[in-house]
């Protein structure tokens, strides 16, 4: 631990930790700058501060550059784990990331991560399809506040999310399998949404204006009762859209509340409404332009954290989906939704002198009520004529040892369901990370995972669709092997890896005329690498404010198909190369800043190109570059900003014939108090 002062300001810089709990800041009445390696397996650092004095003492503090601590936790479903133990890439983006961006979704703020691939249909958060590594949207699994609410309908709607960018304290990306820390659904990777949690008094309110008629405003507020933290957010959206029938309208609500106990334990609950209007122009066919959606959503969560070297977390949560879709808009002919989801985890943690030993059981309900998706009811229900409704088991284990400079974790997990008959089966994990100097570390994975359809993969059958009740769960298994390094001046890293699936589902045709179908393509095999690196600029030239920081990050993935002659519509279009750079520079001070983001990507893969409504031809992607620039003033208790999106007009698609936005204005206004 070193002792500096800076302005007339001691602060205590602490080197490193050791799985020490923060709550001893508090005692000290000094200001505690921690430099957050906020991805020891591999990101980037970011620089925070626990703090029991005033923000102006703080903000003076943020002067003083470290990078060395990695001490943050993952809060996942299964376990609560620190980071620097996982033998994966993990990136984690802040709150003050967030804040330098003004993103108008999260799909917006995860597609300037180059190891996330998104697929965007509509603009403002509407929809997109969010996959990493090479896989689907629907083998990605989405946490809130570590509860899983992956939409088993289809993940196209894993991200009718009740949240507001303003409610988020920071986003954890698992980027490889990682069903021992995210849950069986994590089959490519997770994302995990943590909300502000520990805010005694505050108000935040924003508003936004800018092209085609947007407009956005949010308004929060936090008050502390005792021990008992309550927090609401609510937050609207419109815009007219930037094609025909890309309009949409979106409300979030939320509730949070934390009854802090006795030494560390505490119980979170939260509620959360979501509500989405919106045209979706070719969302899933260019043959019917016309096509409308209305969604809504309800979830609420209750999760306990008791113990400390033995620790329980018990959680109990519910999820209710709402889809109404039409082909066609205002004809009078929807297809009809309700996914219902319960679930109840019981997670065990035990530190001794041999490690940490983690335990967990999660049992997950998942029904349907439906017009078009599921077995046909004997007595309808309204507009509901089939359903179906299966239950997930799941266990794990897994054992963590540190001896010395070696981390060393091997888990099972183990998973069943009533719905797919099939051989009991485990699905181990390995994860080594070895520091061969306090800068350098190497780090091995090994893992198995598994996947089963969705609701949608097995039964939307259509004027376009044909659905398939035979599917059989995707199976995989990959291997990972890595770096990463970080001094004052850099945090880097580098790894390469393979992946093997089986059984891996697509939707899927051989002729442009014929109909979508799902199916078990037989085997895709992937090797790809990730490489990247943070650089603090301010480092080396004195001239620059801290933190001016330079973010570059590429990903570069080959997929191989075996015996498959098809199109795909999903699976076989993988992302091949994405390169993303992010430059935030302070301008002025503390006051005026700017950050400027650039990615470029190439698609592999299809699509059929429509003309007067038909399918003509299969065509290559083209590769994309886009680039946007927030420009921000900060006056007190108020933020100003500037947005340019897609600065150059680029036209571009994510998905074929879904053209995206050309340059688009946004101006805003933020105030905390």
């Amino acid at each position: 631990m070193n002792k500096q002062t800076h302005v007339g300001v001691k602060a205590f810089r602490f080197k490193r930790f050791a799985n020490k709990s923060y709550s001893i800041f508090n005692s000290m009445h000094k200001v505690v700058s921690i430099g957050v390696l906020s991805v020891s397996t591999l990101t980037f650092a970011n620089v925070t501060n626990a703090s029991a004095q005033t923000s102006s003492d703080t903000n003076k503090v943020n002067q003083i550059a470290d990078h060395n601590l990695d001490e943050v936790v993952i809060s996942a479903s299964q376990i609560d784990e620190p980071i620097n133990q996982i033998a994966k890439i993990v990136t984690t983006i802040s709150k003050d990331e967030i804040q330098r961006v003004k993103p108008q979704s999260i799909q917006e703020l995860l597609s300037y991560v180059a190891s996330v691939d998104v697929q965007t249909r509509g603009s403002g958060g509407v929809q997109a399809d969010i996959s990493l590594r090479g896989g689907s949207f629907d083998q990605t699994a989405i946490l809130l506040n570590g509860i899983n609410i992956t939409n088993p309908q289809t993940g196209h709607y894993s991200f009718d999310i009740p949240i507001n960018i303003s409610d988020i304290e920071r986003i954890e990306i698992i980027h490889s399998p990682s069903a021992i820390i995210y849950g069986a659904s994590a089959f490519s990777g997770g994302i995990n949404i943590i909300t502000k949690k520990n805010i005694n008094k505050a108000l935040n309110a924003k508003l936004e204006g800018g092209s085609h008629n947007l407009f956005t405003s949010e308004i929060s507020g936090a008050y502390k009762i005792r021990k008992v933290e309550n927090y609401l957010s609510f937050g609207y959206k419109q815009s007219e859209g930037y094609i025909n029938n890309s309009d949409y309208k979106i409300m979030n609500i939320l509730y949070q509340t934390r009854f802090n106990l006795k030494n560390t334990n505490k119980i979170d609950m939260q509620w959360g409404y979501n509500k989405k209007h919106y045209g979706a122009n070719t969302f899933y066919s260019a043959a019917f332009p016309n096509q409308f959606d209305k969604t809504s959503s309800v979830l609420g969560s209750i999760k306990g954290v008791f113990g400390n070297k033995f620790k329980v977390l018990p959680s109990l949560y519910w999820n209710r989906h709402y889809d109404d879709f039409e082909l066609i808009k205002n004809s009078g002919n929807s297809n009809k939704h309700r996914i219902d989801v319960f679930g109840s985890n019981l997670n065990m943690q035990y530190k001794s002198k041999i490690g940490t030993t983690n335990f967990g059981i999660e049992l997950r309900n998942e029904g349907i009520l439906s017009s078009v998706l599921g077995l046909a009811m004997q007595s309808p229900i309204g507009d509901y004529t089939k359903k179906d409704n299966r239950t997930n088991f799941s266990y794990m284990l897994q054992h963590n040892i540190k001896y010395k400079k070696l981390n060393l974790a091997a888990g099972v997990l183990g998973f069943e369901n009533t719905s797919f008959q099939q051989e009991f089966k485990l699905y181990p994990s390995l994860n080594v990370n070895y520091k061969i100097i306090e800068s350098f570390d190497i780090f091995a994975s090994y893992s198995q995972s598994s996947r089963l359809p969705t609701f949608t993969d097995l039964y939307y059958t259509t004027q376009t669709h044909i659905g398939n009740t035979n599917l059989r769960q995707e199976e995989s298994e990959s291997l990972e092997l890595g770096t990463k390094y970080k001094n004052r001046y850099i945090v880097s890293y580098f790894t390469g890896y393979l992946m093997r699936g089986k059984n891996m589902i697509d939707w899927v045709k051989k002729n442009p005329d014929d109909k979508w179908e799902s199916k078990n393509i037989t085997q895709v095999n992937k090797v790809g690498l990730e490489v990247g690196a943070k650089v603090f600029l301010n480092e080396f030239i004195d001239l620059l404010s801290y933190p001016t920081t330079l973010k570059v990050d590429y990903i570069r993935t080959h997929q191989n198909v075996v015996k498959s002659d098809y199109i795909s519509n999903y699976v076989l279009n993988y992302l091949r190369d994405k390169l993303s750079i992010q430059l935030y520079a302070p301008l002025y001070k503390d006051k005026l800043s700017t950050t400027i983001s650039m990615r470029y990507q190439k698609r592999m893969g299809q699509y059929l190109k429509y003309e007067n409504l038909k399918p003509t031809q299969k065509h290559n992607y083209p590769a994309f570059t886009t680039m946007d620039v927030n420009v921000n003033y900060r006056f007190k208790s108020f933020d100003f900003y500037c947005t340019l999106n897609n600065i150059f007009d680029t036209k571009y698609f994510d998905l074929g014939n879904i053209p995206q936005p050309g340059f688009w204005l946004i101006i805003g206004a933020q105030m905390r108090l």
